[in-house]
């Protein structure tokens, strides 16, 4: 866009109470300036012509901050038929006509930074006349959502690169207007007429109640104000997907199985016979065919809206063969090709012998099982079709002379670095604002039944050097399908979740962290910061699951004997705090396909969650994280394990020494979690607590490795009894 509008919005609070959800809709702003302008009933001619203008504009994109639901409240309040009860004879008072039409009304407020702007960005070319009169009506804005969401607002023309980077840097989420395929979030928006429909609603208004009847019986006629004319547009509508199936043609319940190396070449077939369908059926769409279906003559500005054809393997299986016998078919919402046409396009694709005889072809597909494992979310994803980075080529190693032209290692890190910073490239390229925190490249494959990266590289214009196999890992969880580097159109690039530790939510404390800290103390606030925004989260009404207080319906412990609920672990070594699932708890006890819906819950509530209030631990600046399962010191296999929070004692026996009791009793855990017997338990040191109760430090000696966490004793899932690999541990401590 050579200009833009851009219009920034910022509340006297951190509160949202319009009933539109969020972000505030492109029409409540519309409205609000309006209104602002307005002086009595009347609006100024100039203002009315650049309010005209905007309902001409394309719709614009807005960039907001977070939100989340803040404590709802049932409050009674008189309803519209007011004027109607002061007119009736009976209610001459005021109080009891007021009463007489109160009404219940729940109020449920966003909470959002206060700090950060709305923003909304109309792309304009000429007129900058009436961009001018709105940025003076901008300055008239008083509030935007109801009565009580007072704000202010400033606006001004900028070049489009200039609006596009505003977007870019804003802090929160952009909403860019989608059209065509598919539904996503709809706001309403102005469209022509909306102005004059606005200013008869509110003529409408002032003489809702109207004299009729008869001169014998006169009556006040209610007369509802015509509605505005208003439009819904979809903002962030995800690209409708489209699932086909390889199938043989003489046997219709048969898989035609490709390779796995054979992803570009599938691709590419796929297309070229879809392209020249499309082509023969509609030739004046031709150019838009080249364009937005194979991607010649293609810019940077149909990155959005090109046609996307994912091979799906068959993976989720240790034994799975990672064969291709799906097709997922993108479709952007901005695409100009229609989905229908597409959708029969690519059900004609079929391959037929040199005699003309069909071998296999393409149908819908009735099963998205396959397709939705690439699309879950996922902290950790790795490559299953490697990635094309074309600036980060290997060189190429004559296979005449091996012996020769051998790399040094030095030279392999150089290649690993360049693929490695052309990895971060390509995430930003596929719109990934989240910064990874380990990335991993290399040439063969992370999975036991994929292929390296050179034989994808057959028939397609990408030379071998140029495909790495990609490992990459996230603080937060991100949404797939990830298709990411030069090839993600021709099926190259595809990565699927693999997440080693499921069920862990790690928290890193950034700052306010006390010297007086003590782990019970911190872990008390994590979990009333876990309850409460779940409780927020969840409807008005319904009870807090068992899984996340650890408490029975009528209020009871859940002492079950088995770990069915949430623990807290506090690291304040490393300075971090994590949110551990039962599956992690205990060996042979709940499993992960148990408890993963409603800790996928707990992920949606604990979203956005960056201060933590922890007493006199401080006022905790915390920022999602993700531990690392090979080298993390709670979680990588080790032989000799040491306290990192005091052990607390599950039951206490007569006539043992404190440190003979403290033993026993660990032992006794162990074989309660299934874990083996270990060599030597070592108490290190011993304390008292204001009531007798008996807690102290150990280092635990097994035979053999043993892969963590290991949270034991009386308050592990309240912060104690966690434990780390002693070398970590004991420095740490020291």
């Amino acid at each position: 866009m050579e200009q833009a509008l851009v219009v920034s919005v910022r509340f006297h609070e951190g509160r949202y109470h319009g009933s539109d959800g969020w972000p505030p809709s492109p029409a409540r702003l519309f409205q609000a300036l309006m209104a602002g302008a307005a002086r009595g009933a009347h609006v100024l001619q100039t203002t009315e012509a650049a309010l005209d203008w905007l309902e001409e504009l394309p719709h614009p994109a807005i960039a907001a901050p977070r939100a989340v639901p803040g404590q709802g409240y049932v409050g009674f309040v008189p309803n519209n038929d007011l004027d109607a009860a002061l007119s009736k004879k009976d209610a001459s008072d005021i109080d009891k006509a007021t009463a007489s039409v109160r009404d219940r009304k729940f109020v449920r407020p966003l909470l959002f930074d206060v700090e950060t702007p709305v923003l909304y960005c109309w792309p304009i070319a000429g007129q900058v006349t009436h961009a001018k009169a709105l940025c003076e009506a901008a300055e008239r804005l008083y509030q935007l959502g109801r009565g009580i969401d007072m704000a202010w607002a400033e606006a001004a023309v900028v070049d489009g690169a200039n609006a596009e980077q505003q977007l870019v840097d804003h802090r929160g989420i952009v909403f860019r207007p989608s059209v065509g395929n598919g539904s996503g979030c709809e706001l309403l928006c102005p469209r022509p007429g909306s102005r004059l429909s606005l200013t008869a609603r509110f003529a409408g208004i002032r003489s809702r109640f109207r004299a009729g009847g008869t001169n014998r019986k006169p009556l006040r006629v209610f007369v509802q104000a015509p509605k505005p004319l208003l439009t819904k547009v979809a903002y962030d509508a995800p690209p409708l997907r489209l699932v086909f199936e390889l199938r043989e043609a003489d046997a219709k319940s048969a898989f035609a199985v490709r390779r796995l190396a054979e992803a570009a070449q599938l691709v590419t077939e796929v297309r070229d016979q879809v392209a020249n369908r499309l082509s023969k059926a509609a030739p004046s769409l031709r150019a838009e065919i080249e364009r937005h279906l194979v991607g010649r003559d293609a810019t940077d500005a149909d990155k959005t809206t090109r046609v996307r054809i994912v091979p799906i393997p068959s993976t989720g299986h240790p034994h799975a063969d990672m064969m291709i016998r799906r097709l997922a078919v993108y479709v952007p919402q901005s695409c100009p090709l229609r989905s229908e046409d597409l959708a029969w396009a690519f059900a004609q694709v079929a391959w037929a012998d040199d005699d003309g005889l069909v071998l296999c072809e393409l149908q819908p597909g009735s099963d998205d099982s396959m397709v939705n494992r690439y699309e879950h979310f996922g902290r950790r994803w790795q490559s299953v079709t490697p990635l094309a980075l074309l600036s980060a080529r290997r060189r190429r190693i004559d296979p005449a002379r091996p012996d020769t032209e051998v790399k040094g290692g030095a030279e392999r890190v150089r290649e690993e670095a360049r693929a490695e910073h052309a990895l971060y490239q390509a995430l930003r390229h596929a719109g990934i604002n989240t910064a990874p925190i380990a990335v991993r490249v290399q040439r063969e494959p992370y999975d036991t039944a994929g292929k390296r990266a050179e034989p994808f590289a057959a028939g397609t214009r990408f030379p071998k050097s140029a495909l790495w196999h990609a490992s990459i890992s996230f603080a937060v969880p991100i949404s797939g399908p990830l298709v990411l580097g030069d090839g993600r159109y021709l099926g190259l690039g595809l990565l699927q979740p693999d997440d080693p530790m499921p069920g862990v939510l790690e928290f890193t404390i950034r700052e306010g962290l006390t010297d007086t800290a003590e782990p019970p103390l911190v872990a008390r606030a994590a979990r009333r910061a876990l309850i409460a925004r779940v409780r927020d989260f969840l409807p008005r009404g319904q009870a807090i699951p068992s899984y996340v207080t650890g408490h029975q319906e009528d209020g009871r412990p859940a002492r079950s004997g088995f770990h069915r609920h949430m623990a807290v672990a506090v690291d304040l070594p490393r300075r971090r705090f994590l949110y551990v699932a039962p599956n992690w708890l205990q060996r042979h006890g709940a499993s992960w396909r148990e408890v993963s819906e409603q800790h996928d819950l707990v992920e949606q509530a604990l979203e956005g969650m960056d201060t933590l209030l922890a007493g006199n631990a401080g006022r905790l600046a915390i920022a999602p994280s993700a531990p690392d399962s090979d080298h993390d010191p709670l979680f990588a296999p080790a032989r000799v394990w040491e306290s990192v929070a005091d052990y607390q004692l599950t039951r206490y026996r007569r006539r043992l020494t404190d440190k003979q009791a403290l033993t026993s009793d660990v032992l006794t855990e162990l074989c309660r979690r299934a874990w083996p017997v270990p060599e030597t338990v070592e108490v290190l040191s011993v304390h008292r607590g204001p009531r007798g109760a008996l807690s102290g430090r150990l280092r635990i000696t097994f035979a053999t490795v043993q892969a963590g966490p290991l949270l034991l004793g009386r308050t592990a899932h309240r912060g104690g009894g966690l434990f780390a690999h002693a070398a970590s541990g004991s420095q740490m401590n020291r």
